[in-house]
């Protein structure tokens, strides 16, 4: 008689684990994984030479900078410029072509002649 009331209690654990699995089964095959993909390489990375520097003082305060412009040997789709070596502050450029660039350094902080010690560009290449 314990015998079958031990066979009743591993049958219900087992219709249990049973049921439990087929829950389990049917929350996981409801996810859905995008391909993607990975992998390792090397390839160059040099930098851009730049020349033609042009800098725009303000015309009506010229210890103010407006503008700075310059030509880069190879184009690039994205690029910033840093004026200050300390600061914080990066200017957007535009270009027409990714060749020939124009930073307006008067947005947010304004650029001024005395305290600009460099001209850091940063770009990059999409392609």
């Amino acid at each position: 008689m314990k015998a079958r009331r031990n066979f009743g209690r591993y049958a219900a654990a087992a219709a249990v684990a049973v049921v439990a699995g087929f829950a389990v089964n049917g929350i996981t095959a409801a996810n859905t994984v995008a391909a993607s993909y990975v992998g390792d390489g090397t390839g160059t990375v040099s930098g851009y030479d730049v020349t033609n520097v042009a800098w725009t003082l303000n015309g009506t305060n010229p210890y103010n900078v407006d503008e700075v412009a310059f030509d880069t040997d190879a184009v690039a789709d994205t690029l910033k410029v840093k004026l200050v070596s300390g600061g914080a502050t990066w200017y957007t450029c535009a270009s027409g072509d990714g060749l020939a660039w124009t930073c307006d350094t008067t947005a947010g902080s304004q650029a001024t002649a005395a305290t600009i010690d460099e001209l850091r560009v940063v770009a990059k290449a999409d392609s």
